[in-house]
């Protein structure tokens, strides 16, 4: 019986052949930013198994992972680093939060890009993507508020006027809803008024109605006694 030679373990005799020129991490950082990630994904595998406190590695990894439509492995992944992650936990809380987006969890991936701006306040692209997490589910107030922070943080970004363009139509939508309230409250009071005229005028109506009728009516000491016989012709 043949055995299959598993990913890592041909690695290991990739780089063994090699004279070990290059470790995992090195090879698979390199085939990561040539944006190959099914190329550069044995070698951070094997490079996470091999040390298991690389940071980088896991990082790296995470986003290999979503490139190749894997958000469940880079969750995972990124569970298992953010812990002992250092210096890089809100960069790695941030990636958990887009893996979350990515599977159309915005509840998830907006409590990670929170969990990214707990850690470090100043981590702006934490901000942006809450902000369209927020965006997403209505919350418009505070994306609008996320949004203004990250252009404090970034006020170079590109992404600045389309950011303006966007909270500019969020705010005139406000103003309209704000107009349209106020336009209803005044509607329903005027209404509420006139029917509160319509009720009294119906209620002194009745009660002049009333007032007429008691002149009108007669008691036992009013009936009419008639004399006589009645005629027919």
């Amino acid at each position: 019986m043949v055995k299959r030679i598993g990913p890592l373990l041909v690695l290991i005799l990739f780089l063994g052949k090699q004279g070990f020129t290059q470790d995992l991490f090195a090879r698979g950082e390199e085939l990561f930013m040539l944006n190959k990630p099914a190329e550069a994904l044995p070698f951070l595998e094997g490079a996470i198994g091999e040390d298991p406190d690389n940071v980088r590695a896991f990082l790296y990894l995470g986003v290999v992972y979503l490139q190749l439509e894997k958000p469940d492995d880079a969750i995972a992944v990124y569970r298992d680093i953010l812990p002992r992650a250092g210096e890089e936990r809100a960069r790695v809380a941030f990636n958990m939060g887009n893996a979350y987006f990515s599977k159309g969890n915005a509840d998830s991936a907006e409590q990670f890009y929170t969990r990214a701006i707990e850690t470090d306040s100043a981590y702006g692209p934490a901000y942006l993507n809450r902000a369209n997490t927020r965006l997403q589910r209505g919350a418009l107030q505070e994306a609008i508020a996320d949004y203004e922070q990250y252009l404090a943080l970034e006020p170079d970004s590109p992404k600045r006027p389309s950011i303006e363009q966007l909270t500019a139509l969020i705010r005139a939508e406000f103003a309209a809803e704000e107009r349209r309230r106020i336009l209803a409250e005044e509607e329903a009071a005027a209404e509420a008024e006139r029917r509160q005229r319509l009720l009294e005028e119906v209620s002194a109506s009745l009660r002049t109605s009333a007032e007429e009728s008691q002149g009108l009516s007669a008691g036992a000491e009013d009936v009419l006694n008639y004399e006589g016989e009645f005629e027919l012709e």
